[in-house]
């Protein structure tokens, strides 16, 4: 295992707590008055919600074994500049990363960046993407997580998401915590209608 695949790793791990401490809008508010709360928060989301996406990154291009998936005898490739990327990855490359693109893009253009960098909404988006899922822009980053993993064909980037997935739940959990807390029985009801990362057809 690489250095910087390992980096990557602890990187990962330690931005969950700053993610949990973005979210706790009232304790902040509490402990350092409403708008030094409101700086601090909007500090740990951003560092939180940029590190996880820069540390994916790092995940994904870090040295690092690779592996191939053979569907047919004879392996084609596509030359993409330094890449040779066996066709199969590719096509499971592109099934996997554009809906994952979509769902980060669209849930993020939907409640706005300044939103999803500080984790505070003033009201309860439900419409649009997130009337069909939760947290469109975790189910978008497992999905371009996994397509980026073939693209590059990386062994160990692959096997990561058998911890990129429960780390996004964990923040789907923490998230949903507070925003009960935040937005009482209209998340409720929410929570009742959508699912949390699968998304209703």
């Amino acid at each position: 295992m690489t250095f910087w695949f390992l980096i990557s790793i602890i990187g990962l791990l330690a931005v969950v707590p700053l993610h949990f401490l973005s979210v706790e809008h009232d304790k902040l508010d509490k402990r350092f008055g409403g708008k030094r709360g409101y700086k601090i928060g909007a500090a740990f989301g951003m560092i939180s919600g940029w590190g996880f996406f820069l540390f994916l990154i790092l995940n994904w291009i870090s040295p690092q074994e690779s592996f191939l998936l053979q569907i047919w005898d004879g392996q084609f490739a596509v030359e993409l500049g330094f890449l040779s990327i066996p066709l199969v990855h590719l096509v499971l490359s592109i099934a996997f990363f554009l809906p994952g693109a979509y769902l980060g893009i669209k849930g993020v253009t939907e409640i706005g960046l300044k939103v999803a960098e500080t984790h505070r909404a003033e009201h309860l988006i439900s419409s649009g993407v997130y009337a069909r899922v939760r947290h469109p822009q975790y189910l978008g980053a497992i999905l371009s997580h996994i397509g980026a993993s073939f693209l590059f064909s990386g062994l160990y980037s692959l096997v990561t998401t058998l911890l990129v997935i429960p780390l996004n739940y964990i923040l789907c959990w923490k998230e949903e915590k507070e925003l009960i807390r935040e937005f009482g029985e209209e998340y409720l009801e929410y929570r009742k209608s959508v699912p949390m990362l699968l998304p209703g057809l």
